[in-house]
């Protein structure tokens, strides 16, 4: 192992661990392939063998996805990959030294008071550029693919968010529906893709902080223009869960499918859910939108009374009809 992947790191906080065992493997390999040695089996072992490779794979194998040993060993053989050695090496010694605690301080900060935050958080080297969550509700794992270009402020912002959906499994289970309610019940289900809104809001540090302040100017801009689209965006996502509630969208793949249009790379799930979150948090303060965090549909209805007052121009709103709707057999609260 290269000497400065071996350096000494801050132990994280209690329930949290940093994995590296896939990503050290990787390094291994290509630390042999630069010497011009051939790759032994024994190695070739240690990163099939991995904690971060098994949960990798077992987490592509969900997704219905093809993942075979030997695309990766390819990948691992790949001249394009050997050429980027160095920086891997660089980066991976880097995010050795990760401020899990600050992270972690950001994403408890919007979660009901003792939520308990566990993960292990692996860091990867892996074809797909994709970062993400697996399993929060039972083995919580974040999955970070290890990117040379992302910025140490970005690297935090990621994990803060990530960690939020951790703790947000964990503080929000969802409850069971009553029987024969199975389409109120679909209606509500989506509502915590939300949670993307909020994640953003915890990751930055407050609403005052622009979500993508440590981001690209590009992706800055991006997020810009749908906020700006956020009227539009949220009748879309209200016409989607009207039509579930309506009984128009009865094909669960067709379902599905347009309920995942709106993650996007940063879609309505995330900018109307960050709206919500924000404004509540401007208008009512922070107590109050953890107070219905773990309830979608009074968040919605909190949201709606935070827009009527703020000042400025007018913030789009939920309409009393989808509103009644998705409250059926509920108190109001």
């Amino acid at each position: 192992m290269p000497a400065a992947l071996a350096h000494a790191q801050q132990p994280p906080p209690r329930g949290l661990e940093l994995v590296t065992d896939q990503a050290d493997a990787a390094m291994e390999i290509l630390a042999i392939r630069r010497r011009g040695a051939v790759v032994p089996e024994s190695a070739w072992a240690r990163h099939f063998g991995s904690s971060g490779y098994r949960r990798l794979s077992a987490r592509e194998a969900a997704m219905g996805r093809a993942f075979e040993d030997s695309t990766f060993r390819a990948f691992l053989l790949s001249d394009t990959l050997l050429a980027r050695a160095g920086e891997l090496e660089r980066t991976l010694a880097a995010w050795r030294a990760v401020r899990l605690d600050a992270a972690a301080g950001r994403a408890k900060a919007y979660l009901p008071p003792a939520t308990p935050l566990r993960a292990r958080i692996y860091l990867l080297v892996k074809p797909r550029t994709n970062s993400f969550v697996f399993e929060p509700a039972t083995d919580p794992a974040i999955m970070l693919y290890l990117d040379p270009a992302r910025t140490a402020a970005q690297l935090q912002n990621t994990i803060a968010h990530e960690l939020h959906h951790i703790g947000y499994a964990a503080a929000c289970a969802e409850p069971d529906e009553e029987a024969g309610d199975s389409v109120l019940a679909t209606a509500r289900q989506w509502l915590g893709a939300f949670g993307e809104g909020v994640a953003m809001l915890a990751a930055a540090g407050g609403p005052e902080v622009h979500p993508h302040d440590v981001s690209p100017r590009q992706d800055r801009q991006r997020w810009d223009r749908d906020v700006a689209n956020a009227a539009a965006d949220l009748g879309r996502v209200e016409r989607f869960l009207l039509d579930i509630l309506d009984g128009r969208l009865a094909d669960p793949d067709s379902l599905r499918a347009r309920g995942m249009s709106f993650f996007g790379v940063q879609g309505p799930w995330y900018t109307v859910g960050w709206l919500m979150a924000a404004t509540i948090e401007r208008q009512h303060g922070r107590p109050a939108l953890l107070a219905g965090l773990c309830d979608p549909v009074a968040l919605l209805r909190r949201y709606n009374e935070a827009a009527a007052g703020s000042p400025g121009a007018a913030l789009p709103r939920w309409s009393e009809v989808l509103l009644d709707r998705l409250s059926a057999g509920l108190p109001r609260g």
